[in-house]
Order: structure tokens, then C-alpha cells, then sequence
């Protein structure tokens, strides 16, 4: 009989450890975990007295989960204090409410058979559940499946949760089905060792079956990683990015039976959803001298290739061709930018910058940077003065010059 390698070894030790906080002993043993977290016990403190009411097997496991709880509550809401996590799956684990966006448009044309490949924690599992779809949830790690089976059923809610290999699935999909499916989700592996893989062709599943189930499911969503080279991007399939907060947080390709458009930029809000989009690429902005105003796109819309469509709609122009920062004469209202008053243009110097900054009272800045080297914290520090201002000083370049655009703060 072959013995378990570590890596088994540890999945199985952690999949006992979660069906032990599934039965009622773990799940008090949570609460309490909980309560502890919440009045702020030190670490120590509070592993000694979960050991001392409920053995060190239940008591370890449900500080750790109760930790993950935590971390998840702000994405997750009230389902976060139903569910279990581990660190691994939480930090791969995609925003519930952009789950239930994906499945939303997955099943637009009423509800059907649906296999999320590759389940997690089981985020995508669940939003397709809520939508009504009968879902298939595939994983190859016993750990995912334990997660998902038990956070499924934890939320009232139903899915066949399997072990299979996701790339021997698509490589059998014919007829625009998938494991029998017509919808399919896939979200591959991009981490290995607490390192992000960059090269497509080294995720799990690789690339290759990325394209094939693109090619042979039209119902088909699949995560890729938001550095993705546009020439990667199949044709007719559309490609968008999706950005909460200022910051991106997935990028996805839509199946050709999905495709409404060439690249699509989503942008959300303060919870408002916004969609840029665009059936062909624009090419690039015009480029003209610094004016009034200075406007710093959304990155979803700078990896969507779509400035030059939001240059048009501002009536804006590049402050030079190769950095993404619009310049116009007055403010704008716009969910694609963020705006700031331009002051002064000057040559980078900070000596100079610093005099001035003097001059107008200033003493807080905040630093933001494209195409130069200069580190904004250790700028910060150089520019910090007596003064009660505020000031933004945008480090950049302007026709193709070490510049700064000192705005209003």
C-alpha cells in the first residue's frame, strides 16, 4: 500500500479537523472562539482556556477558523459566521457579491445545469446555488471539497460536490457541455508556494484548457489573472476587468456565447456598478500639455486598454503618450476618473518642490507616481514641513520629462 505523502497527510489531518467543527461541539466551540476574538483576548490566553473547555483537537482548529471568520466578515456579511475557512482558501476566495454578478449573467437565460471547476471554498458554488442553478462542484483537493460541501449546506442551500480533474474534464467536453453541464465556471490556480505564477501556461489548470473550454462551452466564465497580455485573449471572446474601491480584484474572459463586447471595465463604487465598454480598441488619446486638470483613470480601465474611450467622453487628452494620467481644462463628474486641481508644472527637483511646498504652507502631501522611479513613501518623508496644507504631488513625466504636477490637496 503507498504510504500518504505529506501533502495528503496534512489535507487529511485538515479535513478532520473540519468535520470536527461541523458537529455541535465545534460549532460551540466556534462561538466561544468568537466571543473570545471579539473582547480581544490575547492569543495565549484564548488557545488556553478553547484547550481547557474543549480538548486541544476542537479548541486549536476553532481559533483559527474564528480568526479566518474575522478577516472574512466584511466581504462575506452574515455568511462568514455559517461558513469555515482556512487561510489558503480565503485569500483565493473571490467577493461573494461578484460571484453573484458572474452567476447572474451565466444563467440570464434561465436557470440550468451549472459546474463550478475548480471549487475552493466554494464562492462561485453558492452564487450559482442562489440562482437557481443545479450545480456540479468539482475540485481534486480534499480540502476545497470539505469547505465547499460544508459551507453549501451551512447557508441552506444544495450542490453535488465531486472529486475530478478539471482538465480532463474540459478536454472531454463536447456539444457546449462540460462534465454535462451547459454553464461552467473556472477559476485556475495562479499561486504555487505563496508565490503568484505568472506565466498562464504554469497554472492549474494550464492555459491550454483554459482555451479549450472557452472553445467548447459558449456558456462559459473562466478568472484569469489581471495581468493577462491582451494578445492572450482569444478572439470573440470578451475580456474585462473589474475594479472595487480604486483597486483591481479579478479580471475575466466571457465564453463566446456570453460576449456582448471587445473589453469591458467595471468599476464599483460605494456598492454602484458601473460598465465602460468598447467592440473594438480605441487606440490612443491625443496628447496635449498639462491644463486645469489633471484625471487618474480607473485601473480597470487602464488594463481594459479603454482610456482613450474615456479621453473622448471628458474631452480630455494624454499629458504624454505613454503614461495613463488625462489632462483637461475643467472638473469633471465621471466613475472612470478620480480628478485633482493642477497648481503648478515644474521639473522634477525636489529641492525646488520642497521650497515651494514651503512657500504655500504645505506640511502633508500625498505622493503618486507613473513612469518614474521615485518611491512616493520616501518622498513623503523628504516633503514633510511645519505647514497645516495639503497637497497631491503627482510624479510623472510630460513629453517624455521628469515632471511634477503639484495639485490641490
Amino acid at each position: 500500500m503507498p504510504v500518504p505523502s505529506e501533502v495528503e497527510q496534512s489535507a487529511d489531518e485538515t479535513v478532520r479537523q473540519l468535520r470536527a467543527l461541523a458537529t455541535p461541539e465545534g460549532t460551540a466551540a466556534l462561538t466561544r472562539a468568537g466571543r473570545l476574538l471579539a473582547e480581544r483576548t490575547d492569543v495565549v490566553t484564548a488557545l488556553s482556556r478553547l484547550r481547557a473547555e474543549f480538548g486541544a483537537e476542537v479548541g486549536g482548529p476553532a481559533w483559527g477558523v474564528a480568526r479566518q471568520r474575522e478577516k472574512a466578515r466584511p466581504a462575506f456579511g452574515a455568511d462568514a459566521d455559517r461558513m469555515l475557512f482556512t487561510g489558503d482558501t480565503l485569500e483565493q476566495a473571490g467577493r461573494p457579491e461578484l460571484a453573484a454578478r458572474r452567476a447572474a449573467r451565466l444563467l440570464a437565460d434561465g436557470p440550468a445545469d451549472a459546474v463550478d471547476l475548480g471549487c475552493a471554498g466554494g464562492t462561485d458554488t453558492i452564487a450559482l446555488a442562489r440562482a437557481g442553478a443545479a450545480v456540479l462542484a468539482v475540485d481534486r483537493d480534499p480540502v476545497a471539497r470539505e469547505l465547499t460541501a460544508h459551507n453549501v449546506a451551512a447557508l441552506g442551500l444544495t450542490a453535488q460536490v465531486v472529486d475530478g480533474d478539471v482538465v480532463d474534464l474540459v478536454a472531454a467536453a463536447s456539444e457546449g457541455r462540460v462534465a454535462g453541464c451547459p454553464v461552467a465556471v473556472l477559476d485556475p490556480a495562479r499561486r504555487a508556494g505563496g508565490r503568484r505564477i505568472l506565466d498562464p501556461d504554469g497554472w492549474s489548470p494550464p492555459w491550454a484548457t483554459v482555451t479549450t473550454l472557452l472553445d467548447r462551452v459558449p456558456r462559459s466564465v473562466v478568472k484569469v489573472a489581471p495581468g493577462l497580455d491582451h494578445d492572450r485573449v482569444p478572439a470573440g471572446v470578451e475580456a474585462e476587468w473589474v475594479s472595487v474601491g480604486g483597486s483591481i480584484v479579478e479580471a475575466l474572459l466571457w465564453g463566446r456565447g456570453l460576449s456582448a463586447t471587445w473589453r469591458r471595465a467595471t468599476v464599483v463604487r460605494a456598492g454602484v456598478v458601473h460598465e465602460l465598454t468598447a467592440d473594438a480598441d480605441p487606440g490612443r488619446a491625443p496628447v496635449a500639455a498639462p491644463r486645469g486638470w489633471l484625471h487618474e483613470p480607473d485601473p480597470a480601465v487602464i488594463r481594459s486598454g479603454l482610456v482613450a474611450t474615456v479621453a473622448a467622453q471628458l474631452g480630455a487628452t494624454l499629458v504624454d503618450g505613454q503614461i495613463a494620467y488625462l489632462t483637461s481644462d475643467g472638473p469633471v463628474e465621471s466613475p472612470w476618473v478620480s480628478s485633482y486641481r493642477i497648481t503648478d508644472v515644474l521639473p522634477f527637483s525636489v529641492k525646488r518642490l520642497k521650497g515651494l511646498l514651503r512657500e504655500r504652507g504645505v506640511g502633508r502631501v500625498v505622493v503618486k507616481k507613473r513612469g518614474s522611479a521615485v518611491e512616493p513613501e520616501a518622498l513623503v518623508k523628504q516633503l514633510r514641513g511645519k505647514g497645516e496644507g495639503r497637497a497631491v504631488v503627482v510624479v510623472t513625466r510630460v513629453a517624455d520629462v521628469p515632471t511634477v504636477l503639484l495639485c490641490e490637496g
